[in-house]
């Protein structure tokens, strides 16, 4: 009789024991954890006209522009705008993981030192496809990276602009 309860109280320690463990926490990607800050001051715009389309990091009402991105409607293309160091010929772009490197065409900028980058990739590359899930994108300048973070409530421009994109 004595052996009847042996399973029942080792199956009685066993749920005990999982009843301890705490419950594992859902992790997030290595990517989203690694997001990096917002820089104060700046953010991502979105702007609309006519069919057209333009989500650039920056201060709001001024000429100061990090990166810009333009599309038509539904074109699936998206025009690339950047600062570089001059003589630059591709904007270098990093979200997540994914990096990509985009030929550009340089003119030099009034506003700041450098060129002033411009180049054309597909809406689906996979570094614009990881920004637009993860909401942040660094640009690397001269082995230098630059990271473009939303601030809070703003990611959400990043998103529509893709969607608006095709």
């Amino acid at each position: 009789m004595r052996w009847v309860w042996l399973p029942v109280i080792g199956l009685a320690g066993l749920t005990a024991a999982c009843a301890n463990v705490a419950p594992v926490a859902t992790t997030t990607s290595a990517a989203v954890a690694s997001a990096p800050a917002p820089i104060p001051g700046y953010d991502w715009f979105l702007s609309e006209d006519e069919g057209t389309a333009r989500l650039a990091y920056g201060v709001e009402a001024s000429d100061e522009l990090k990166l810009g991105l333009d599309c038509a409607a539904g074109t699936g293309k998206v025009d690339l705008v950047a600062l570089g160091k001059t003589g630059t010929d591709e904007i270098y772009l990093e979200s997540g993981g994914e990096t990509e490197r985009f030929a550009a065409e340089g003119e030099p900028s009034l506003l700041h030192d450098g060129d002033l980058l411009t180049a054309t990739a597909q809406a689906d590359a996979p570094v614009l496809q990881r920004f637009r899930r993860l909401g942040w994108i660094a640009q690397w300048i001269d082995g230098e990276r630059a990271a473009y973070a939303p601030q809070p409530g703003s990611g959400v421009n990043v998103e529509r602009f893709f969607a608006l994109c095709g």
